[in-house]
């Protein structure tokens, strides 16, 4: 069972949209986590059951995506846009220093908060993401995102959602699909079923421009402490390029990778937890 939180609804940095973020109580430092491309704050339920209580969990909806208002200019579905909204949402709750949990674009976003305000950043946990993502996994997740009509009801859209993500859960059963479904799509008021997110988004990043070099970036962090999971079948995240991460991170830095999970881990999996309360004991 999800555990309960506080809904909090705060304008964005621009002022022009009302977004929505999941509080969660918790007594330890605050962490702040931070979802992927398509997906939402429902996304880490499952890591939310492991950590609330310990930790107070920030989990927002980025604009767009779940209980957020889309923007009607699609050019700001964008990682740097969205970590201006994250600064709006943590001064407006009196957070000065916070933890970061990214996966997949959160992370990026997490790797961007920390160069610009290292000072406000204890610790990083990058969810099968890095500065260099491998182009199969780039397009295909050009090849899914945007005009996905809606599907006839539950059972369809978590048959959909299987058959984008069944390499990255080779074991998933059909609860877990539905499970799966459950977080990542929304029921419209004629009993169909979406994906959670304003299809503008997938026409973003159908334009989005070729990959820039990002290693500088990750240089910029310094010795903020780090914990990289990546997913072994992953499209996105080549081994190559988590081993280099490694070898240029001048702070504590620890790896773990996900048996049986492409891209990307859910963070239920009983090695990530693990690594994250492990980590989390030492840097939180």
């Amino acid at each position: 069972m999800t555990p309960p939180y506080r809904s909090r609804r705060y304008r964005s940095a621009d002022g022009r949209l009302t977004l929505f973020a999941r509080d969660y109580p918790g007594d330890g430092a605050p962490l702040l986590l931070m979802h992927g491309l398509t997906r939402n704050s429902a996304d880490f339920e499952p890591l939310a059951r492991h950590l609330a209580g310990r930790h107070r969990l920030i989990v927002p909806d980025q604009r767009g995506r779940g209980l957020s208002d889309p923007d009607p200019q699609p050019a700001n579905y964008r990682p740097d846009i969205y970590t201006l909204d994250m600064w709006a949402l943590l001064d407006g709750l009196g957070i000065d220093r916070i933890g970061l949990i990214g996966t997949s674009m959160g992370g990026l976003m997490a790797m961007i908060m920390a160069a610009v305000h290292r000072d406000r950043v204890s610790l990083i946990v990058l969810n099968d993401v890095g500065p260099e993502l491998m182009p199969e996994g780039l397009e295909r997740i050009r090849g899914y995102t945007g005009g996905q009509a809606p599907t006839a009801d539950w059972t369809a859209a978590a048959g959909r959602c299987a058959a984008i993500n069944g390499a990255a859960f080779p074991d998933f059963t059909v609860a877990d699909w539905a499970a799966f479904a459950r977080r990542t799509c929304t029921e419209l008021a004629d009993g169909r079923v979406a994906f959670a997110y304003d299809p503008a988004v997938g026409a973003a990043m159908q334009t989005a421009a070729v990959q820039q070099d990002l290693w500088p970036l990750w240089d910029s962090l310094g010795t903020v402490p780090t914990l990289l999971l990546r997913g072994a079948l992953s499209d996105v995240l080549a081994a190559a390029t988590a081993d280099n991460m490694a070898r240029r991170h001048t702070g504590a830095f620890s790896r773990v990778d996900i048996a049986r999970r492409g891209h990307a881990p859910l963070l239920d999996e009983p090695e990530a937890i693990a690594a994250i309360e492990a980590f989390l004991a030492r840097h939180g």
